[in-house]
């Protein structure tokens, strides 16, 4: 399979992408937009057969992170640094038409694209363990918070009322939580990509976002689309894990809201499932973009 790696230059910075495999005849590339913010494309790489079908399957690293990496500038990490980097990037690789997908962050920059920008070209959107609205993800996690132990929401309630999240009873309380519900650790059986060490934005994490997933204290505090998810157009495909920070609720917010979409659960999944049921989500992307070319 072919692998083109390259940088667009941007913000007098440098903004790194993948393209694995190339086009043929009328399939269409798909883009992917990592979460965080701040997260990295790596765990991308576990997508790179659905290449194998004559589709171009393109990731890059937001600004910030990764091979993208900048360090210092915290004035850059907000939504508007991202967004342009998106409509640049589509501009310098002639992506005139293209699915995109967005995990987590990537699927809520997905959104704010779609609804506020208006795009041409997108044939559809896959929005991937994602949501609509700061406020319905920061409640949704709290009420998962409340099935852990007494002494564990005792911590996340403790650093959230004192702005203390160096306590080491709140990092152990919050590690176990993002366990359940995010992913887990690596194993030396898993794909290298996904053991491979990278370089976290965690800057761009808690200037845009907050100290965890349950507290939006960010620049992104106030992100709110439910209003607007009515105005996609495009055909949307929802996806979430049984298990995931996107719980039912929220992926059936989505779902109820925009009018071309579907939504498909993945009973056994956290927050990447892609990666914690690769075949599946691949037989399904395949199926659905082959659908929307």
């Amino acid at each position: 399979m072919k692998i083109t790696e390259g940088y667009m230059p941007y913000l007098g910075y440098k903004t790194y992408y993948r393209i694995a495999g190339e086009c043929s005849g009328n399939k269409k590339p798909l883009i992917l937009l990592h979460g965080g913010p701040g997260s990295t494309h790596n765990y991308f790489e576990v997508l790179d057969q659905l290449a194998d079908e004559g589709r171009a399957i393109i990731s890059y690293d937001q600004l910030g992170c990764g091979n993208s990496y900048v360090e210092g500038h915290s004035e850059l990490w907000c939504s508007e640094t991202w967004m342009n980097e998106l409509i640049e990037l589509r501009k310098y690789l002639g992506l005139d038409e293209l699915h995109l997908l967005g995990q987590s962050w990537g699927g809520m920059l997905s959104i704010e694209y779609l609804c506020d920008h208006k795009p041409e070209g997108i044939k559809s959107v896959i929005l991937s363990s994602t949501h609509p609205s700061a406020k319905l993800w920061a409640q949704e996690q709290h009420r998962m918070i409340k099935f852990m132990s007494q002494e564990d929401q005792d911590a996340i309630a403790k650093a959230e009322a004192t702005g203390n999240f160096d306590d080491p009873a709140y990092l152990a309380a919050n590690e176990r939580f993002m366990l359940l519900h995010a992913a887990g650790v690596p194993k030396d059986t898993d794909p290298e990509c996904l053991r491979r060490p990278k370089k976290v934005g965690t800057d761009s994490y808690i200037t845009a976002w907050g100290p965890n997933e349950y507290t939006p204290i960010g620049n992104l505090s106030n992100y709110e689309y439910r209003d607007k998810l009515k105005n996609i157009k495009e055909p949307a495909l929802i996806i979430n894990g049984a298990n995931d920070l996107c719980t039912p609720l929220v992926a059936k917010t989505m779902y109820d809201s925009i009018p071309n979409s579907r939504w498909e659960l993945f009973d056994d999944c956290r927050h990447v499932c892609f990666v914690e049921d690769t075949d599946r989500y691949c037989r399904l992307l395949n199926e659905w973009m082959e659908q929307n070319d």
